[in-house]
């Protein structure tokens, strides 16, 4: 696993402070977004060989775990049992490696564990993050390859959608990921909670609190977003790509801590 030290981490910072003047970080899944613009890649990242694995990919490629079906739940999603006093923070995955790692490295820090929803295109730019929020004991899934309106797509480019981005994961990790979300909408229209069950995925993601954090509230705001409407269940929408996420984890996690409730994977919450 991939350790950040404290001088590195006030360097990520710094950096994704300069990326928030610059407007280059992700966009969120809201209706009418913009389409989200490439990641940073100034600083070094891992590459990649021919085949698309990194050396540490190929040094722990042991087969990730797969999608399930879960009794009793419905074909999406939106939150966990209301009984037991655990959440899951869940991540769509694209934007600044290095605030990817930021996020990451806090959470495991504070013995929370989040679920990355993962964008095809962003996974063939940074293949090592694959493995990276694996290694970190976190979920892993599927918001497909390009980040677009799939919702509105027509049936055989949905489907790439969905299934090229479901290829990645698999050559990466041995395994389509545990979940899909769809991007540009918090639910999936009928076509698309179908395709993607017959891409393997038997439930479609959502959440039932949503941060704003894409609408760039500042970190307070997204803090006060997840806090208002979290309690034992919930499934909360956040974005990597965004300095004040980054900024606001900490708080986050010490109010749950503070009201016991665990931040866990979407997999153990539901388990």
């Amino acid at each position: 696993m991939v350790r950040v030290t404290t001088t590195n981490r006030r360097g990520v910072l710094r950096a994704g402070a300069g990326l928030a003047a610059g407007g280059a970080l992700a966009a969120g899944c809201g209706s009418g977004q913009d389409t989200p613009p490439a990641a940073d890649t100034s600083a070094s990242a891992p590459t990649a060989d021919a085949s698309g694995r990194t050396a540490a990919t190929a040094r722990t490629a042991l087969t990730a775990p797969a999608a399930r079906a879960y009794a009793g739940q419905p074909a999406q999603i939106t939150h966990g049992p209301r009984t037991r006093p655990r959440v899951a923070l869940t991540f769509h995955g694209q934007g600044d490696p290095h605030l990817a790692e930021s996020l990451l490295s806090t959470a495991e820090q504070r013995g929370a564990r989040l679920t990355v929803l993962a964008v095809g295109t962003w996974l063939d730019e940074h293949p090592a993050l694959a493995r990276r929020i694996l290694d970190g004991g976190h979920d892993l899934g599927n918001h497909t390859q390009r980040h677009v309106a799939v919702n509105d797509m027509a049936e055989p480019e949905a489907r790439r959608e969905i299934t090229d981005c479901a290829e990645r994961l698999k050559r990466l990790t041995g395994s389509i990921g545990t979940w899909f979300r769809p991007s540009r909408s918090p639910t999936a229209s009928p076509l698309v909670a179908g395709l993607a069950r017959a891409a393997g995925y038997p439930h479609v993601l959502s959440y039932d609190v949503d941060s704003l954090d894409y609408t760039r509230p500042g970190a307070d705001a997204i803090t006060r977003n997840v806090l208002a409407g979290v309690r034992a269940g919930s499934v909360v929408s956040l974005h990597f790509g965004y300095p004040d996420t980054v900024a606001a984890l900490p708080a986050v996690l010490h109010e749950l801590d503070r009201r016991r409730l665990r931040a866990v994977t979407t997999t153990e919450l539901l388990s």
